[in-house]
């Protein structure tokens, strides 16, 4: 395992659990709904979590925990695609932008376990394999909300 690179992918992780809470509350305050705020409120509680344990472990490796968020790439356009989405204050259209983002955040995790598996520790990668399933039930949530709005259409 080098240390390097676990901090290095662990703080990947940050920016994207980063980027994550700050497009949830951006949804949050420009939805109409009481239910789907209640949902992005509980996501981005999920995130919080995440972050935190994330940052304890690049704490724990002598790393320094980032404050970013990804200011460029997928995930960046991801999440701006809520711009077009919120004007609108549009149900559908606020889901849909949801489920891009995370399904930039759900590629993001299979990648951190998939192809550098050997960067992390046993036991980050036991935390991280949980976050992830967290994560992917969170995105079928958003899938299936979005899927019963096109349906009653």
């Amino acid at each position: 395992m080098d240390k390097e690179k676990s901090i290095a992918l662990l703080n990947n992780l940050i920016e994207i659990n980063n980027d994550r809470i700050a497009g949830y509350e951006t949804a949050a305050e420009e939805t109409q709904e009481a239910d789907l705020k209640a949902l992005f409120s509980q996501f981005i509680k999920t995130s919080k979590k995440f972050k935190e344990e994330l940052v304890t472990e690049v704490q724990k490796l002598g790393g320094t925990p980032t404050r970013e968020t990804k200011t460029e790439g997928k995930v960046f356009r991801a999440w701006m695609g809520f711009k077009t989405a919120l004007t609108a204050h549009h149900s559908r259209s606020i889901l849909n932008s949801c489920e891009i983002g995370e399904d930039v955040v759900v590629n993001a995790y299979n990648n951190a376990l998939s192809n550098h598996g050997k960067d992390l520790s046993v036991e980050q990668q036991a935390m991280i394999s949980a976050q992830y399933a967290t994560i992917n039930a969170e995105y079928d949530q958003i899938k299936g909300r979005r899927d019963m709005l096109v349906e009653q259409k």
